[in-house]
């Protein structure tokens, strides 16, 4: 029999539930104040709230009320209507989207090849290695949990050169080497 049944304490319950209304916003906002929101808003959902975080460094910050779940991290985007991050690609891990509110359309390639619209209770699972960028397409702001699997290390998210001309072009170099340091450009295609 290789594992133990046993009653967790009442602390050690208390640290594995994050309510809701006591989420906050991943603490990377912190660590980048002074790029502008609009900048932001390229390569995140509007709000990213943190449910589960590996003892990692992770683009999601450090701040979450459950630390640690044997290789998954949980959150909640919201986004208002034609928000969403850019193409990025988690390149060791799933990233599985689940549409709690609203319509939001996944695409998927780059150059973006494949669209496909989720609503409400859908499901969408990127496997490794995949480019993808997703936004609100609805009238009304949509909500998402995201989970993703894998390796428990986080910092595994890398963008193609495309959002680095567009972000440098639209809020210059400073802006767009300092998302580089957090999830690093892929370099031009040859």
């Amino acid at each position: 029999m290789g594992y133990e049944i046993y009653t967790p304490t009442a602390e050690e319950v208390d640290a594995r539930i994050g309510r809701f209304n006591e989420l906050v916003p991943m603490s990377t906002t912190d660590d980048l104040a002074w790029v502008p929101q609009k900048a932001w808003e390229i390569f995140f959902a509007q709000t990213i709230k943190a449910v589960i975080l590996e003892d990692t460094k992770s683009p999601f910050g450090s701040d979450a009320p459950i630390i640690g779940a044997e290789g998954t991290t949980m959150f909640i985007s919201e986004m208002p209507p034609g928000q969403g991050p850019c193409l990025h690609s988690h390149n060791h891990t799933y990233e599985t989207f689940i549409v709690l509110q609203g319509t939001i359309e996944y695409r998927i390639g780059e150059p973006i090849i494949h669209k496909r619209t989720l609503n409400k209770w859908d499901v969408f699972s990127c496997p490794p290695g995949i480019y993808r960028e997703f936004s609100n397409v609805g009238d009304d702001t949509a909500f998402q949990l995201t989970v993703l699997t894998g390796p428990v290390e986080r910092d595994d998210v890398s963008m193609p050169n495309s959002v680095r001309e567009r972000v440098a072009k639209e809020f210059g170099d400073d802006v767009a080497n300092a998302f580089g340091e957090l999830m690093p450009f892929d370099p031009p295609p040859a």
